[in-house]
């Protein structure tokens, strides 16, 4: 089937909910794509910092393969070893309490959301606000929709659910003012993805935790995106100078299939109790054995060190490039503003054509995410590649 007979199909079938670059991605293996044509791509979007472990990864595809042949899921009224293991390995390497699996980021942070009200009203609270930053991204469904200030468009997904106060991403004082007596959490992303790759100031972060630490208020981390190593830690809260109550993450952690999580400290793990909460295919064992393996990957002591070294080296790089006005990041997530006049979505296309998978998460901006098991040679091809398509 040629591209032109999936494009018709599109048209014809699917809600035009994405505009799908003119490709057909075939085949993956590590930090490479090939189309249907045989062309081969450098991949620096990873699936939007899904495939963390590269395309493919022999141990995923063999923890997949070995699992699926034996058993494919009896639900969460069962007990199956994948998913303990997963929650234990979960909780074990972050905050040391107890584990919500789900399928995705949006579930886990609708789990979060659910929590941290719960707390609330079992501190009497009536009528709990959860504080969140200008420019977050916490997911499409309604709670977290309510809670990413950019979409929550009442005049096309309305009513949304109350109770999400917003405050400017680089304000401690405002954020301090927000947080009172009705205030369950404070939701952040440590690395603001969708806007752009753009790091909370730990000023803020620190605010954060003290606003919460003085008012009982709970700080919940948005580690969908930069968590999985992707920062050159396992979680990127590990650079901060605040600990976190709760934190979600998703995306890389299935190694590429749907897999997320909810993880609290210990003094929250019993907050939610039975029939609080549920997911039907969450934890199911395929997708936990391919999580595990994503974790026995990433969580290495060298591949985390190179990517700060060469998250490091690539935003050297960029910085340098005419038509760059600044670069951004910690480890390897990087997004850079161009200067004015220059159009992101061109200068994406044009990379695409030269064989570099990039992605514009706003107007001027660009956003770089390869798979983490990249080298100093992909880095370099890939900055030789933008001062080509910026000249």
């Amino acid at each position: 089937m040629s591209l032109a007979d999936l494009m018709t199909l599109e048209a014809r079938y699917v809600m035009p909910t994405y505009a799908r670059a003119p490709v057909e991605f075939v085949r993956g293996e590590g930090a490479r794509l090939w189309d249907a044509e045989g062309k081969e791509y450098l991949d620096f979007f990873a699936g939007l910092s899904v495939q963390n472990a590269g395309h493919c990864h022999p141990a995923i595809v063999a923890a997949i393969r070995d699992q699926a042949e034996r058993l494919g899921g009896v639900s969460n009224l069962y007990y199956t070893e994948p998913a303990m293991r997963l929650c234990e390995r979960l909780a074990q390497s972050s905050l040391d309490g107890k584990v919500f699996l789900c399928n995705s980021g949006t579930e886990a942070n609708e789990c979060a959301i659910k929590l941290v009200r719960r707390h609330a009203h079992g501190r009497g609270i009536d009528a709990p606000e959860i504080v969140v930053l200008d420019g977050a991204f916490h997911g499409r469904t309604l709670g977290a929709l309510a809670a990413t200030p950019r979409l929550a468009r009442e005049d096309l997904f309305g009513p949304l659910p109350a109770g999400f106060v917003p405050v400017p991403r680089d304000d401690p004082s405002a954020l301090r003012a927000a947080v009172g007596e009705r205030t369950a959490g404070v939701m952040i992303e440590p690395i603001q993805g969708e806007a752009g790759i753009f790091p909370i100031a730990d000023a803020v972060l620190l605010a954060a935790r003290e606003a919460c630490d003085a008012s009982g208020a709970l700080l919940i981390l948005d580690e969908i995106q930069s968590g999985m190593g992707r920062t050159g830690s396992l979680w990127a809260y590990e650079q901060l100078h605040a600990r976190p109550d709760l934190i979600t993450v998703a995306k890389a952690l299935g190694g590429g299939l749907p897999v997320g999580a909810c993880v609290t400290t210990p003094e929250l793990g019993e907050v939610l109790g039975r029939g609080d909460h549920g997911s039907t295919f969450a934890g199911a064992p395929i997708a936990a054995a391919a999580a595990l393996a994503a974790l026995d990957v990433i969580d290495h002591p060298a591949l985390l060190r190179g990517v700060r070294e060469l998250g490091a080296r690539f935003m050297q790089g960029l910085a340098a490039l005419d038509g760059v006005a600044e670069a951004r990041g910690r480890g390897l997530m990087v997004g850079v503003t161009l200067a004015e006049g220059l159009d992101a979505s061109q200068a994406a296309a044009r990379a695409l054509d030269e064989g570099l998978v990039i992605n514009v998460p706003g107007p001027g901006m660009l956003r770089f995410l390869p798979p983490l098991v990249i080298g100093e040679r992909e880095v370099d091809a890939a900055s030789e590649t933008m001062a080509r398509v910026l000249d």
